[in-house]
Parts: C-alpha cells; structure tokens; sequence
C-alpha cells in the first residue's frame, strides 16, 4: 500500500469521524461554548475595559485602548489571526506545518510586541471617566463592558460588593466583588487563564506522551518495559500537591503550573499511542517503509501517527478539562495569581465573605462547570465515534 494511499485513508477516516462527533446535539452545544471562551479569551480588553476604543475630538480619531495594550494582547491576536489564515487558506497543511508556523508567528509577535510596546503600570480608570466627562468629544465607542478587569470603581460606587444592576448609575450586568471590580469583565478576563492553562499544558503533555508512547509501541521489548515503569511513576505523582509545593517555593506563575501540569498528564496520552502503535508496527506499511530504509523519525511521525492518532483526540479534550479544574482549584485554595482574575479566585471570595453573595458563587462556578462540561461533552462524542460497534453503526467505519 503506498504511502499517499494511506495517507488519504487515514485523513478520511478522522474526517468522518469528526464529522460523526459533531452530528449530535451534545459536542455541537460544548463545541459553542468553547467557540464564546476562545471569543472573549482574544478580545478580552476590547469586550471589557474602562478605556475607550475609539473617540472623535475636532475630526480627529483615535484609539486610546491601543496605548495600553499589553505584549500578551498582542501575541494572542496575533496567533488567532494567523491560524483563522491558515484554515481559511485553499491549501493544505500538516500539522507538523501548522505548528511551526504557528511557534514563529508567537516568537515574532512576542520580540516585536516587547521591543516596541511599553506596558504601563498603575493605570488610573477614574481618568478616564473624569476626561469622558470634562473633555468635548464629538463622539466615544466604549467596550461593550465599560470596566476593566482592575477598575475597582473608587470614584464611583459607594459599597464595593454590588448585586447585578443594583447601581443604576454604573450597572453591572453580574454584580460587583468585594474590591468593587466588576464580576463579568473579571469573568470576560478569566476566560484567556482557564483555556490557556488548557491547551498549553496539555499540548506539553501529548507531545511528551506521543514521543515516548511511540518509542514503547514501536520498539517495544525493553524499551516497553523501562517506559511502562516511568509511566506508572508518573501516574503516581499527586499534581495538585506538587503545584502547591512548586507554590511556595517559586511563588505564583502561570507558566510553572502549565509546565507541571504538563509534566505529570502526559503518561494518559503515552498509553494511548503505545496501544495504536503496538497495533499498528506489524501492518505492510509499516514494514514497508522499514524494508526501504526509512528513518524511524518517519515511520513513527508521517506514517504511524496519523493512523493512531484518532483515540488521541478523546483523552485530549478530557485533559484540557482536566487541566482548567487544576488552575480553578490552585485559585480557589488561594494560591492562583496576585492581581490576574480567576474562576476560582473569585469562587474563593464567595467562600470568605461573611454572607453569601449568590452572584459570586453563581457566575465563576457556572463557568467552571460549563467549560469542563463542554470539553467532557466532546469527549464522550469523540469516544462514541472511534469505537468500532457504535462507530459501525454510524457508518463511521467502512
């Protein structure tokens, strides 16, 4: 069988079953919220913040949110433009493309964002609200959510903790929390935490698992048997102990609970690939390329991997989910980031208050419980799909 014959089956076969995971109500609902998360995760300051966008003051427009964005701000924009490019393109990638186009897109935008974008530090939002009131604009477009995650409202609001639209001067759709921000631009905010910890920490932890499941599947023998013992050490390492221990140690950031996260989920992933390769290092093509003289790079990752790769995808999205319930719990515990919103920091001040503030409760833990929900619902489809009876049924196989 040659190789772009296998190839084309191969694709087909994981566009059906895409197409069959997403024919039922179940991974179209979690599909949607996803799609919202990812919205509000790349427009977060221009959905919710005190600034404006744009103003009009005698003919002459300008945006004043532009002067105070950030470096993240921007290698997020720009790593969602570039992929919504490269899927609207007519051309055809790989994945191994794909990605790398994607790390330089991120690495430039992040050495020219930093040489030339300067982050400023303890914004004022009252002057923004005193310029809109003293200044003549002919006209101002506000964010939909005119406040900013930080804005706590000092010079506005009387009581900082607010039920949604209590204050008819300055609504707040979700209410105020205990410092007077308000609950749905924090909400708004979180989002880029929560799917960032996501698919970050477990994209570590499928590329380390796919590296050392293949080398188990493929080699098997002794190799097999040293990487079964490293995965059950892995498996047996408490990850939510480990992040409070690196907590205390190296204080609180986001890029050491992806690492961690990363670092001890990949062992799910390894067994997963393990299996398919085991399966898959006797068939004709696989011998085929060993008796040409192929290099184990590219019999593991261009020929064996696309094949094995469909079972990947349902432990995949129940790692994401995995992950956001990690992050959520770290900041309920109160060990999240200082200063950055977070689901779980905010359930935690519904925690401590000495009365129960039903809209601090409510909104972060929907969204926790929505998110986690969602990438579960997916899942389940993803695993409905690749199983060989319900998949025979659905037409899926054949």
């Amino acid at each position: 069988m040659s190789n772009t014959n296998v190839k084309h089956r191969s694709s087909g076969f994981l566009r059906r079953v895409l197409k069959h995971t997403f024919s039922g109500w179940g991974a179209k609902i979690g599909l949607v919220w996803i799609s919202i998360l990812a919205f509000a995760a790349v427009f977060a300051p221009f959905l919710a913040n005190s600034m404006p966008l744009l103003v009009s003051l005698n003919g002459e427009v300008s945006a004043p949110i532009l002067r105070y964005i950030s470096v993240e701000d921007i290698v997020v924009l720009a790593a969602f433009f570039a992929l919504i490019i490269l899927l609207l393109s007519p051309l055809r990638h790989s994945l191994k493309n794909l990605f790398l186009f994607l790390i330089i897109i991120i690495v430039g935008a992040t050495i020219v964002s930093k040489q030339f974008v300067t982050e400023q530090q303890n914004v004022v939002y009252s002057d923004f609200r005193e310029d809109l009131k003293n200044t003549n604009y002919d006209w101002v477009i506000m964010p939909p959510i005119p406040y900013a995650p930080q804005d706590y409202l000092r010079d506005a609001s009387a009581t900082p903790l607010e039920a949604p639209l209590a204050n008819k001067e300055f609504p707040h759709w979700m209410g105020t929390e205990e410092n007077g921000g308000d609950v749905l631009s924090r909400m708004i905010h979180a989002s880029r935490i929560a799917l960032g910890i996501g698919f970050i920490a477990t994209g570590i932890a499928m590329v380390i698992g796919v590296i050392l499941g293949g080398l188990m599947g493929y080699f098997s023998g002794i190799v097999d048997m040293l990487g079964m013992r490293l995965v059950e050490i892995f498996e047996s390492i408490p990850t939510l102990f480990l992040l409070l221990i690196f907590v205390a140690f190296f204080g609180r950031s986001i890029y050491i609970m992806m690492v961690i996260i990363g670092f001890t989920s990949w062992s799910g992933y390894a067994r997963y690939i393990r299996a398919e390769f085991l399966r898959l290092r006797k068939m004709d093509f696989v011998q085929a390329g060993i008796a040409s003289g192929l290099p184990v790079r590219s019999i593991l990752f261009r020929h064996m991997l696309p094949n094995g790769i469909a079972p990947l995808l349902v432990g995949l999205s129940f790692g994401v989910a995995s992950a956001i319930l990690a992050e959520a719990t770290l900041s309920f515990l109160g060990l999240g980031l200082v200063g950055a919103p977070s689901w779980g920091q905010m359930l935690n001040q519904a925690v401590q208050s000495s009365t129960f503030n039903w809209w601090m409760a409510i909104f972060p833990g929907g969204a926790i419980f929505l998110t986690v929900f969602a990438y579960n619902l997916i899942g389940e489809a993803l695993r409905d799909a690749i199983d060989p009876q319900l998949a025979k049924k659905a037409g899926v196989v054949g």
